[in-house]
């Protein structure tokens, strides 16, 4: 059976499980604030970030991590894997699977780099299913085009916790932050095809929540789903109480609450709260 690598960034959520994995790499993003470097998850956790974001002069940057940070790890891989499949966080919200593509042009081993079209754990859930298949000895190939149709079904629904740190970051535009902070309207912002866009607006996070729950009913009718989860900014305890919420009105799905970690916190805030699917998910 040929023996994969997979590689991820680190957008993506890892548990302690999933950190220590034997085949499973992690390349870190970069977050620039006022001027200084840090590195995602190896010298700024997402609490200091949150803390930081309240005192800074200039708007925080997010950086992909460089071609040769990609080429490096694929040279040490080659040495003991037969493939590496990489899947990143969305194209079109980052370089970063420009970088792997680039790097995987200039190593002598056979590279995938997967553009998720999403991030957090919706990338991650999308690595574990791509563990299974290669562990029954499923072609690498085969692996990729299941992926490819896996992520195309997911769905993912977002209150952003602060509209102005996304309008800051470049990721809103001005009409549309303008809109939200004049008018308290509560956009849903969806993620669709590796990009955000406004799907719904209500007038209170309440009315917000009540829509996406709508939503996920809508599809839970359609096909009934296994798992849903719970993306959240820097507080568990809101994620958790809608989890028990919800959960109580779909007794038969499992849910499970997943940080977004520092580099998404930058462009999102702190008390940004969201749900994600993969309808495609068995």
């Amino acid at each position: 059976m040929a023996k994969v690598a997979w590689v991820t960034d680190s957008t993506a959520f890892l548990n302690e499980d999933l950190r220590n994995h034997p085949d499973l790499y992690q390349i870190p993003m970069t977050i620039i604030m006022d001027g200084k470097e840090y590195t995602d998850g190896v010298d700024l956790t997402s609490e200091e970030l949150y803390a930081r974001l309240k005192t800074l002069e200039t708007p925080p940057k997010t950086s992909q991590p460089a071609i040769g940070a990609f080429q490096d790890l694929y040279e040490k891989l080659k040495e003991n894997y037969d493939y590496i499949i990489a899947v990143l966080v969305s194209a079109k919200l980052s370089g970063t699977v420009s970088s792997s593509e680039q790097a995987s042009q200039l190593v002598d081993i056979q590279v995938y780099s997967v553009d998720s079209k999403i991030l957090s754990y919706p990338l991650t859930r999308m690595i574990l299913k791509g563990m299974e298949w290669t562990e029954t000895g499923m072609e690498v190939e085969d692996v990729i085009k299941k992926l490819e149709m896996l992520r195309d079904t997911g769905e993912t629904y977002v209150l952003i916790g602060s509209l102005e740190q996304l309008h800051r970051s470049g990721r809103m535009s001005g009409v549309q932050f303008f809109l939200g902070s004049m008018l308290n309207v509560k956009p849903i912002i969806s993620v669709h095809d590796g990009e955000l866009s406004v799907r719904e607006k209500a007038r209170s996070e309440k009315k917000a929540k009540d829509k996406i729950v709508k939503l996920l009913r809508s599809a839970h009718e359609k096909k009934p789903l296994k798992e849903v989860f719970i993306l959240y900014g820097l507080h568990p305890a809101e994620a958790e109480e809608w989890k028990e919420e919800l959960q109580g009105e779909f007794p038969n799905i499992k849910f499970g609450c997943y940080s977004l970690g520092a580099t998404i916190g930058v462009h999102a805030g702190e008390n940004t709260l969201g749900v994600s699917w993969l309808n495609g998910l068995d």
